[in-house]
C-alpha cells in the first residue's frame, strides 16, 4: 500500500486581520472546532429563493465534475453515501445542503465543464452557482476541488479570478492523490502552488492548497482543520466583503457566469 503523501500546505492567515480566535499555547486547533461526524442531509436547493434562512455558517465545494466533490465532503464527514457520488459526470445538478451537529452546513455545488450536458442544462447551474457564491452572506470559505493529475484548469482558474474579490477565503484540495506516485504527487503541489501564485499573486492571503484522497483518507485531518477554522472565526466587517460579480463588469457587456461559456 503506497505511503500517504507529505503535506506541504500552503496554509495563510486570514485575509481580514484581526480576525479569529487567540489560539494558547499548546492548544490543538483540531481539539477545538467542531466534528464533521453526525452530519445529515438538509435540503436541495434548484432555486435561489429555496435558499435555507437562519443565517448559520457554509462552506462550499465547488469544482470541475468528475473531479471527486461528494466523494471529497463524504470522507470529511466520516460518512459513505451521504453526498451522492456517480460514475457519470454532471449529476449534481442543484446545490445540496448537508448539516453538520453545530448547526453549520456544507455546500456541494453542481460541477461545471461537463460537455456532454446541453447548453440550457450549464446555462441554468453556471446562473445558480453564481448567484450562491455572489450573494451569500453566510458563505464563510471555498473549497475548490481539482484532479491531482491535471490540477487547476482555465475553468478553476476563472472561478478563481471570479471569486477572490469577495475575501472569502479558498482551499483547494487535489484530490485523487492515491493514483500517483510520490514523486508525482509532490510535483502536483508545487504546480498548483506555483499556478496559485502565478495567476493570483495579490490573493496569497486568501489560498492554500494541500494533497487529498478520499479512498486513503489521506488529508482528511488537514482539510478538517482548514474548513474548521473558517466556522470559529469572527467575521470581518462586511464593508471588507465585496460581490465577485462587482469585478470587471464592463458597462455594456454582460459578464458570463461561472462556466458558461467554457468547454473542458
Amino acid at each position: 500500500m503506497p505511503r500517504a503523501p507529505k503535506q506541504a500546505v500552503h496554509s495563510t492567515e486570514n485575509a481580514c486581520q484581526g480576525a479569529g480566535e487567540p489560539r494558547a499555547p499548546g492548544d490543538s486547533l483540531s481539539a477545538r472546532v467542531p466534528p464533521f461526524a453526525g452530519a445529515v442531509f438538509l435540503t436541495t436547493v434548484a432555486d435561489l429563493t429555496q435558499l435555507p434562512s437562519g443565517g448559520a455558517p457554509e462552506v462550499a465545494f465547488a469544482g470541475r465534475s468528475n473531479a471527486g466533490k461528494s466523494s471529497a465532503i463524504n470522507a470529511l464527514v466520516g460518512r459513505v453515501g451521504l453526498a451522492r457520488v456517480s460514475r457519470t459526470p454532471g449529476r449534481t445538478q442543484h446545490l445540496n445542503f448537508f448539516q453538520l451537529p453545530t448547526g453549520a452546513l456544507l455546500v456541494d455545488l453542481p460541477g461545471y465543464g461537463y460537455a456532454a450536458a446541453s447548453e440550457q442544462a450549464r446555462r441554468k447551474w453556471a446562473q445558480l452557482v453564481t448567484g450562491y457564491l455572489s450573494a451569500r452572506l453566510s458563505l464563510v470559505g471555498l473549497v475548490l476541488i481539482a484532479d491531482s493529475r491535471h490540477p487547476l484548469t482555465r475553468l478553476d482558474h476563472q472561478l478563481l479570478d471570479w471569486f477572490l474579490p469577495s475575501n472569502i477565503p479558498v482551499h483547494v484540495l487535489l484530490t485523487k492523490a492515491d493514483k500517483l506516485i510520490a514523486r508525482e504527487r509532490a510535483l502536483a503541489l508545487d504546480r498548483a502552488h506555483d499556478a496559485l501564485a502565478r495567476f493570483h499573486p495579490d490573493r496569497a492571503q486568501q489560498l492554500s492548497a494541500q494533497l487529498f484522497s478520499s479512498s486513503h483518507r489521506w488529508g482528511v485531518a488537514e482539510a478538517t482543520e482548514a474548513i474548521g477554522e473558517w466556522f470559529t472565526r469572527i467575521r470581518c466587517d462586511d464593508t471588507k466583503r465585496k460581490a465577485p460579480a462587482s469585478r470587471g463588469v464592463t458597462r455594456g457587456r454582460k459578464r458570463p457566469a461561472i462556466g458558461e461559456d467554457s468547454q473542458p
